[in-house]
């Protein structure tokens, strides 16, 4: 009798023989219950390594789940609201100028018009910018002039250095993939008193028993930490072949601590601790966070004509935002028919979780190809997803 995962498990069993991954774990959830688990292919190709589901991912991206998490347990606790400036946390980043349209030169700038808020960082409105993913611009240049990216930088140094550049954009009035996770992580620490790493622990990776879900990776876990690839062709997703590049994105990155916890992009984790905190974040009561804090996460938080864009990709104006995480309104090309109302985000090397509150199913998919997340296989899964939980 065939398992009505059958298609699922083939089709990243042949992303793995077509060298589009090294490996890939996979699992699915109706409610709480895990209903499928699916490992595949090499943790080190090199070596000749299987994966298994105790190995560590470098989660990048997927860490900002943890952060807005961290940030609503502080709301709950009535320590912070949403609508609270930063400034009142960060006195930096008060008075902020703005580039103006059609800057030619960092320094042409107006005061903007309104504070930051927390909700703003929240849902990637705030001004803020990567300073990676629009090469060529005149933030793009001063962000990687100014040092902001540093892994060397304190957190409080790293605020410091944040406060010398200029917004892209008015707070509220677009939205841009930003560090805007990281300055939470900062209000974090502040609130609290405790690093981010301590207050992770505390709060969330404690009580939820992800033991494996840290800032770097000790000695004694080193052998479980699943090499990193890249495709031959950065440019041409599509193209099979695998490139090692364990050294990314810098030499000794998540194998020793480094002096500021990113909350933007800095965890590492492992399938079942992703398992643990999706399941604690499924509807209902008893979970992480109140039923109906989980329901603004999956509610759109941003004005209207706004969504998810990023430069040179594809629109999709039915990906809206949350708090924290993309919240799917209107499904795309891409994206299975049933999965309006979908919760996600996903990590730089293709870590991607999903939550569809409305229908009581969630997806997690662990590999370890950088710059995975938006890859094609990543859209290829969800769709044997959903078919194979029966939507």
């Amino acid at each position: 009798m065939s398992s009505p995962f059958q298609a699922l498990h083939a089709a990243l069993q042949s992303q793995v023989e077509r060298q589009f991954l090294s490996g890939a774990s996979s699992a699915l959830l109706r409610g709480r219950e895990v209903v499928d688990r699916f490992v595949c292919g090499q943790a080190d190709a090199e070596a000749g390594v299987p994966l298994r589901e105790d190995h560590i991912f470098r989660v990048f991206s997927n860490t900002k789940l943890l952060t807005s998490c961290a940030v609503l347990l502080l709301m709950e606790d009535g320590r912070l609201r949403l609508d609270d400036p930063v400034e009142r946390y960060l006195p930096q980043l008060a008075q902020r100028q703005v580039l103006r349209a059609g800057a030619t030169r960092i320094d042409q700038v107006e005061p903007a018009r309104r504070p930051i808020t927390l909700h703003d960082l929240m849902t990637h409105t705030s001004g803020l910018s990567y300073g990676l993913f629009d090469p060529g611009t005149v933030l793009y240049k001063a962000y990687g002039a100014s040092g902001v990216h540093n892994p060397m930088l304190s957190q409080a140094q790293f605020i410091d250095v944040l406060a010398t550049l200029p917004l892209a954009f008015q707070p509220g009035e677009r939205w841009e993939y930003s560090l805007a996770t990281d300055v939470l992580a900062r209000v974090v620490e502040v609130v609290s008193g405790q690093t981010l790493g301590e207050f992770f622990q505390a709060r969330i990776c404690g009580p939820l028993g992800m033991d494996d879900t840290a800032f770097w990776v000790p000695e004694p876990k080193r052998a479980r930490l699943s090499a990193l690839y890249g495709g031959t062709d950065f440019m041409n997703p599509l193209l099979p072949g695998l490139v090692r590049m364990d050294a990314a994105p810098y030499p000794g990155a998540y194998t020793t601590p480094a002096s500021r916890q990113s909350g933007g992009g800095g965890l590492v984790s492992t399938l079942d601790d992703t398992v643990r905190l999706v399941q604690a974040l499924m509807p209902g009561a008893g979970g992480l966070l109140r039923p109906d804090t989980l329901a603004q996460m999956a509610r759109n938080q941003v004005a209207a004509g706004l969504h998810v864009q990023f430069p040179n990709m594809p629109s999709n104006p039915g990906r809206v935002f949350g708090l924290g995480s993309s919240v799917l309104a209107q499904p795309g090309m891409f994206d299975p028919p049933q999965s309006a109302g979908e919760v996600s985000w996903g990590g730089l090397a293709g870590t991607v979780w999903w939550i569809n509150p409305r229908l009581n199913i969630a997806g997690v998919l662990m590999t370890q190809r950088y710059y995975g997340f938006g890859n094609p296989y990543t859209f290829e899964w969800r769709h044997h997803a959903y078919r194979a939980l029966g939507h």
